[in-house]
């Protein structure tokens, strides 16, 4: 058992349960939508990508995953623009929506996501404070005016939790939207 509860034991690594649950629907339904998915992580630096591949079958739908822990490594990875991240700081929509953008462009995926954001202890400010963190999904082929991110302030959970309740939300962005048609 872990602190957060049960936990999903891959190989000797442990998933939280509930991360491990939302994982495996994640790569169900995207199979089951024929879609690629591709992540960029910040604060969660790898969680939702070894969500996603302690579940069997994974391979049929993800592409893989960027970690751009630093604002360097965000521009020299995914493309994000120096002036993106200066004007706006890396814990925004602006930051997070050129991450996704940036990892669609450097792969095969259907669907990025991706995720920056405070996970503490350290770190934040009276505008984002510890537990802010900021999502977006692009789609290729998608409207590009459409921008589907949000801000979600979790509180001080503690580094795991606002890391884990980051990573529940990620993986609810790469859920197939039920309107859409399965890519070709």
């Amino acid at each position: 058992m872990s602190r957060h509860g049960a936990s999903a034991v891959t190989e000797g690594f442990e998933i939280p349960a509930e991360l491990y649950e939302k994982a495996r629907q994640v790569v169900t339904a995207n199979t089951a939508a024929g879609r690629r998915l591709v992540v960029v992580e910040s604060c969660t630096g790898g969680l939702v990508g070894a969500a996603i591949t302690a579940v069997p079958g994974c391979s049929e739908v993800f592409e893989g995953g960027f970690i751009t822990y630093a604002d360097e490594t965000k521009s020299a990875f995914v493309g994000v623009s120096s002036d993106v991240i200066e004007t706006f700081g890396a814990v925004s929509i602006a930051t997070a929506w050129a991450m996704a953008q940036g990892a669609l462009k450097r792969s095969r995926a259907d669907v990025a996501v991706a995720v920056t954001g405070v996970a503490g202890p350290g770190g934040g400010s009276p505008q984002k404070p510890i537990g802010t963190v900021v999502f977006a999904r692009a789609e290729r082929g998608g409207d590009a005016s459409r921008i589907i991110a949000d801000r979600k302030d979790f509180g001080d959970l503690g580094r795991a939790g606002v890391r884990l309740q980051a990573a529940l939300c990620a993986l609810e962005l790469l859920m197939p939207d039920p309107d859409r048609p399965p890519a070709p």
